[in-house]
């Protein structure tokens, strides 16, 4: 076999993590030959002449067989990926970000260079599912992909759940431990995931669709109240992508989701991460690995070097394949919303309500609603709502409520709310 020269870009955590990966595995002829950075005065362990800060000279040498991209910036990434494939090079990549934004020109651009790109890495890290849904699935016709797509968000749930933590505490030592980012923003909102997510449809269902399109609700609001209701049902939270496709139109969203305590989704637990796939012929399937690390992260891009080395690519059969399938977000969802206020929340966006709930100080109602409600400001930005998708198994003893006898229920609280802030101000 012929040894693998490798041009890398970005020694970070996952760099280093191929670095030892590459270094330690017996059945993979390759090396190192030159590492693209962007800090050069930075100490770094390895010898200063395998660095350098000209892109071209790695992208360029005639000596370096494959391409590996592994920096956190998105637009940076892209056109390393994009001069690679133009110089005639094959890539592997683990940017999420960079792959679910350009997948279609991605796509195009393999076409049309003939090279390769490759990016396991991108999604659930040391869980091969891409070339799964690619290889055994590539010709079956599937119906949900679904799971736990990031490590960060389900550590700050287990722990919140098993340590009894509220969430800011949980949020703190999953930075302190290196699960999260000190800017946790692109974990607990729910875009890492969404990423992954918009990866997977694309091997599944055969569309491309673009991170802008689907709902990402995050974690960042969940309160103990939240908590209590899950615990006393013998629920988990879990934050969830799910992709799912009824007849001819694809449904996708992030969110949170409450989940059965024995249900599969509910043991993942800590770093880990779980994908579940349901097709037409082989009914529910479970993939489960750790989802985050220098050195998963760093085995799967491994996996996709070695991959390269035998002229592996993606062949897309579900696109080549995939038949009048569109994506929509006009699906009804049932959810529980809690709030702190009744002008939080527009009662008017329910098609159904179920179950609801009104105090002075913490509110909900459980209810059905469409995706594209959810999408729009009120239920993306106000920070006093929490929305958790129900499980099956809610609880619907207490009927179906209209709108509108909900709509006077609020208005009475409003009134004994404002009551209330009139006497305590006499006091």
């Amino acid at each position: 076999m012929k040894n693998i020269s490798i041009g890398l870009f970005g020694f970070g955590c996952v760099g280093q993590g191929l670095y030892q990966t590459l270094n330690q595995s017996k059945n993979f002829a390759g090396y190192i030959a030159k590492i693209g950075i962007k800090d050069p005065r930075k100490k770094r362990e390895l010898p200063s002449h395998l660095f350098t800060t000209d892109a071209l000279s790695i992208i360029e040498d005639p000596k370096i067989d494959i391409i590996v991209e592994l920096i956190d910036d998105a637009s940076a990434a892209l056109e390393i990926v994009v001069s690679a494939l133009k110089a005639g090079k094959s890539v592997v990549t683990a940017n999420k970000k960079m792959v679910a934004e350009n997948m279609q020109l991605l796509v195009d651009l393999q076409k049309e260079t003939g090279n390769a790109v490759l990016y396991e890495g991108a999604v659930c890290a040391s869980i091969p599912i891409i070339r799964t849904l690619e290889e055994y699935f590539g010709h079956e016709p599937l119906t949900e992909v679904k799971g736990v797509f990031n490590g960060s968000t389900n550590y700050i749930l287990s722990r919140v759940f098993h340590d009894k933590l509220d969430y800011e505490t949980a949020l703190a030592q999953a930075q302190d431990l290196g699960f999260a980012e000190s800017d946790p923003a692109l974990d607990v909102e729910g875009y890492d995931a969404k990423y992954k997510l918009c990866i997977l449809i694309s091997h599944t269902f055969g569309l491309h669709v673009h991170p802008d399109q689907v709902l990402n609700l995050g974690i960042q609001r969940i309160k103990s109240a939240d908590l209590e209701y899950a615990s006393a049902h013998g629920w988990r939270i879990k934050l969830l992508g799910h992709a799912q496709r009824i007849e001819d139109k694809v449904y996708a969203f992030v969110m949170p989701r409450f989940v059965p305590i024995n249900d599969n989704l509910a043991t993942t637990e800590n770093e880990y991460n779980a994908v579940v796939i349901n097709g037409e012929f082989c009914d529910n399937q479970w993939f489960t690995g750790k989802g985050a690390g220098s050195l998963p992260t760093g085995a799967a891009v491994l996996s996709d070097v070695s991959a390269l080395s035998y002229a592996y690519k993606y062949e897309y059969k579900k696109e080549s394949h995939k038949e009048n399938v569109f994506f929509s977000n006009d699906s009804p969802v049932k959810i529980y919303a809690s709030f702190q206020s009744p002008e939080d929340v527009l009662l008017n966006d329910f098609d159904q309500v179920i179950e609801k709930y009104f105090s002075y100080d913490h509110c909900y109602v459980v209810g059905t609603i469409c995706l594209n409600k959810l999408r729009t400001e009120i239920w993306q930005n106000n920070p006093h709502i929490n929305v958790v998708l129900t499980a099956d198994t809610l609880d619907n003893s207490l009927g179906k409520l209209c709108v509108n006898q909900l709509k006077v229920e609020i208005d009475e609280l409003k009134k004994g709310q404002r009551l209330r802030k009139k006497l305590m101000l006499q006091l």
